[in-house]
């Protein structure tokens, strides 16, 4: 019997350890721009931030190079107006007649308040013409953003081309208007006379004032809406505060109210216009019914209202529309 031997195991000798390869470094992250790096790019080609508020003396460059769409504006908005009623344009006159004849059955018949003045009826509807032009410009300028916001949204311009649009297409609107009032002076002896002139610039002080304020509004109803249902009654307060249907003359010669409040409802702006309007068609109106300085008064209020209410309106022309 033949007896096999297996061979010897075989050991495989220990592979000595490899040496580690190196680990790739991971990719470098892209290059970003720092904001100041886009900041210089931008001024370098002239960009500039969408929206952004521009400076003041350009903002007024600005709405002047518009002046054409401003003024386009007003006239589509003044003939819009009363397009859906039969008798047109016709209200436009209508309006602040029939409110005068309201209110001089109520305050020229039931109370009396026509008594010391000379031509009462030419008295009141002058007076409730020029404050009409104050109030629905007041009231226009409050919807002026928020009543166009589609417009506002779609298209970049100067905000403050709408309120001041609104206050024009009023001074359009006061000025059909006093053709009517001129046709009843006429019929009630008032002729022309050279005092009559000086309506223009009491109109001019009067529209300036009546934009300023409209600006100051159109900025705080933009935030606030519920500014616009307030305004009715502010302005009726107003209105019967102004003597667009009494007297301040007589009021001040009765000596009922002390010195303070006297003053103080003679150098109210609204009652400022409407005595200048009277001096100047009425020539029972003298100079002496006529509040102290009454031209820098008018001027006055003039210059701080458009002034005040454009810077006003300005600093927040980057918000309107948004949010």
């Amino acid at each position: 019997m033949t007896t096999q031997t297996l061979p010897p195991p075989t050991h495989k000798a220990p592979q000595p350890p490899q040496p580690s390869q190196p680990s790739q470094p991971p990719p470098a992250p892209p290059y970003e721009a720092s904001s100041e790096d886009l900041r210089a790019l931008a001024r370098r080609h002239g960009l500039t931030v969408s929206g952004a508020r521009p400076s003041l003396p350009a903002y007024a460059r600005q709405i002047w190079s518009r002046r054409d769409f401003i003024t386009a504006f007003a006239s589509a908005r003044l003939t819009a107006q009363y397009s859906q009623a039969r008798l047109g344009q016709v209200w436009q006159v209508m309006t602040p007649l029939l409110n005068a004849a309201v209110y001089y059955l109520i305050f020229g018949v039931l109370m009396d308040a026509k008594e010391g003045v000379a031509d009462y009826v030419p008295f009141l509807i002058t007076g409730i013409f020029v404050w009409t032009f104050t109030s629905n410009t007041i009231l226009a300028g409050t919807r002026a953003i928020s009543g166009n916001l589609g417009l506002v949204r779609a298209l970049h311009f100067p905000r403050a081309s709408l309120p001041i649009s609104l206050s024009l297409q009023q001074l359009q609107q006061l000025l059909l208007s006093l053709a009517v009032l001129v046709v009843i002076l006429f019929g009630l002896g008032e002729f022309p006379t050279w005092s009559w002139l000086l309506a223009v610039p009491a109109l001019l002080c009067q529209a300036l004032f009546n934009t300023g304020v409209a600006l100051v509004l159109a900025r705080l109803a933009a935030r606030t809406p519920d500014i616009s249902q307030l305004m009715p009654f502010v302005l009726r307060t107003w209105m019967y505060a102004s003597g667009a249907m009494w007297s301040i003359q007589n009021l001040a010669s009765s000596g009922r109210f002390p010195d303070g409040v006297v003053l103080a409802l003679q150098c109210n702006p609204a009652a400022v216009y409407i005595d200048l309007m009277r001096f100047a068609l009425i020539e029972s109106y003298t100079s002496a019914q006529l509040p102290p300085h009454v031209w820098a008064l008018a001027a006055g209020w003039a210059l701080l209202a458009f002034g005040g209410g454009f810077i006003w309106f300005w600093k927040a022309e980057e918000t309107y529309g948004r949010g």
